[in-house]
């Protein structure tokens, strides 16, 4: 479940005022609107990564608002990726398991089995210049997922994807949600990801 109660936000000088959004546990959620609206703001608040000035965030059905993003148990994929330059693909999708200290053995096949599913698998000893960008989104979304998060929070996942690689990439994230039953909150301008994929939609003027 992701609940937003009046949450205010700012970005810089940009304020997005009392926002109030549930999604339930297990939902797809959407969120659209223009650019410079707040979409990207609202997603760092109930990450962690943006300082609310009113109202309370909760995931779960727990008060988060005050809590570190690294104690929020929650998966996040930002536009930009942040994909760690230094690491290959396989230590990127580790990565979330290794600060939560899942041990080597437990790790590896967790890896394995988030890179089969996303189609991965040969990329796993390459670095992120070496991928393409459809490449690098998969990843991304491999990391983010790799912990089995409850809440996953997608940032326009799916821009300047050929075709193809978008529609896998939908099918992939529908089958996703349905079968781990993890809550989603993603990010778009596109009325037909919304379409395929929304089972709650907001927009934001």
């Amino acid at each position: 479940m992701i609940e937003l109660r009046d949450v205010t936000a700012c970005s810089g000088s940009f304020r997005r005022e009392r926002v109030s959004l549930r999604i339930e546990s297990g939902q797809y959620g959407v969120l659209m609107g223009p650019t410079g609206v707040g979409k990207t703001t609202v997603l760092e608040a109930i990450c962690g990564l943006r300082k609310i000035t009113s109202g309370s965030v909760l995931l779960c059905d727990h008060d988060v608002t005050n809590l570190s993003p690294a104690d929020r148990s929650l998966g996040y994929v930002p536009q930009d990726l942040v994909l760690f330059p230094t690491m290959t693909v396989e230590q990127q999708i580790a990565f979330p398991l290794r600060i939560r200290k899942w041990d080597r053995a437990r790790r590896r096949l967790r890896v394995r089995e988030i890179a089969e599913g996303l189609g991965i698998e040969r990329l796993l000893s390459r670095y992120p210049k070496a991928l393409s960008g459809g490449e690098a989104q998969r990843v991304a979304l491999a990391r983010a997922l790799s912990h089995q998060p409850k809440v996953l929070l997608l940032d326009e996942p799916l821009r300047s994807l050929d075709d193809p690689t978008r529609k896998d990439l939908q099918n992939f994230l529908r089958e996703t949600n349905r079968q781990t039953g993890v809550t989603v909150l993603h990010v778009t301008h596109s009325e037909e990801e919304a379409a395929t994929l929304a089972d709650r939609r907001f927009t934001f003027s």
